[in-house]
């Protein structure tokens, strides 16, 4: 793919990533496309199907977390596997309120639910192999607890940080003892 047009599309991705989260799957293509700069028919060419374009939305969440995993190699293990659970939520709040949304997009959510959880257990193995996190903690566990986290956060939008004081909690439950 030439260079801009790999541009146009990383642009009518991230245009759509913020639409969708603010009006759901149903917002307007032809938005999406003026504010990413192009024509409506740029967008068709890259996205087919409105169906297209969500999907595109969901990978590229995924992608963002299992990069952040990799790239995330510091002297502190502990501190990395903290990092991308801040990630998860953030990345997964996105995705469950983009899901709510239509649901057909729950199939793609668990496509993608592997890879990004042998992301997140590779990080937990680094913890637990330097003796910084529980043993008995599991990859799966976080991320329900990232899930529910984002789920009462959203119950309670008056409370702001509340996200991050829930999870604050959950990572020093995490450390060993």
């Amino acid at each position: 793919m030439r260079a801009d047009a790999q541009r146009n599309r990383d642009r009518l991705v991230a245009e759509a990533r913020t639409a969708f989260l603010a009006a759901g799957t149903t917002a307007s293509l032809e938005e999406i496309a003026r504010r990413a700069g192009v024509g409506i028919g740029t967008l068709y060419r890259h996205f087919p199907a409105r169906g297209d374009l969500v999907d595109a939305v969901f990978h590229g969440e995924a992608q963002a977390l299992l990069t952040l995993a990799a790239d995330l190699r510091t002297a502190d293990p502990f501190a990395d596997l903290a990092t991308w659970l801040r990630a998860v939520l953030a990345r997964h709040r996105a995705c469950l309120a983009i899901a709510q949304a239509t649901g057909e997009s729950q199939a793609i959510l668990a496509d993608l639910k592997a890879p990004v959880e042998q992301a997140g257990a590779d990080l937990l193995t680094r913890a637990q192999q330097s003796g910084s996190a529980r043993p008995d903690a599991q990859v799966r566990d976080l991320m329900r607890l990232a899930t529910a986290i984002g789920l009462v956060a959203d119950e309670h939008p008056d409370e702001p940080g509340l996200a991050d004081r829930l999870l604050t909690l959950a990572v020093d439950g995490l450390r060993a003892s």
